[in-house]
């Protein structure tokens, strides 16, 4: 494993990104960069009505992983964070456009922004996806029994999971590894984070 890393933890809404994060931020020293969710102030309004919101929440979004993207680029620690920019662009906007909730000017404008910004980026090393089947995404996001999710539509949740597995599997420019979370207790499943941990140090 290379010295000061930078990891990136992607997955679906409720797969365990945050508290996966947590864990091996601790286990390595890293310094962790979270996703921008309880101070959101597009996601609620959002879920109540995603044509109205969706260029709104995705904007806001991909402002702030560039930012802190940027801040990673100048940190001189190994960094970790909790969902990367890559996949603003190409799980969460393409998603909504393809449902209909984003509009084909609205779409291009994004991507075209995304263009911009990507270029002064540098990609992590390895990009962990955590999958998850959507409904054990049911059943972890009732668990933890935020407000504002409560109103989810399962169908975008399975329409999310259906471009996550796209992704990992054509994706050409990024290093990414795939980890099954089905039947995997981050607390209790130790020799399977061992597992996980190694493939993850192998990688990098």
């Amino acid at each position: 494993m290379k010295d000061n890393p930078f990891v990136g933890i992607a997955g679906n809404i409720g797969v365990g990104k945050t508290t996966f994060t947590e864990v091996l931020a601790k286990k390595y020293n890293w310094d962790e960069y979270y996703e921008s969710v309880i101070d959101n102030p597009y996601l609620s309004d959002f879920y109540g009505d995603m044509n109205r919101w969706s260029f709104n929440l995705q904007i806001y979004f991909l402002q702030h992983r560039f930012a802190g993207q940027l801040e990673i680029s100048n940190n001189k620690k190994g960094v970790i964070q909790d969902r990367t920019i890559y996949e603003d662009v190409k799980i969460f906007a393409k998603n909504l456009f393809e449902l209909g909730h984003m509009s084909k000017r609205d779409w291009q404008t994004y991507q075209n922004l995304f263009k911009n910004m990507v270029q002064f980026l540098e990609p992590p090393n390895v990009i962990v996806y955590l999958k998850a089947s959507t409904d054990t995404l049911i059943s972890r996001i009732k668990n933890r029994n935020r407000d504002f999710e409560k109103n989810i539509d399962v169908e975008y949740l399975h329409q999310l999971n259906s471009c996550y597995n796209n992704w990992s599997k054509n994706e050409k420019e990024l290093n990414i590894i795939t980890i099954n979370t089905d039947n995997f207790n981050i607390f209790k499943d130790k020799s399977k984070l061992d597992e996980i941990c190694k493939e993850v140090e192998e990688s990098i």
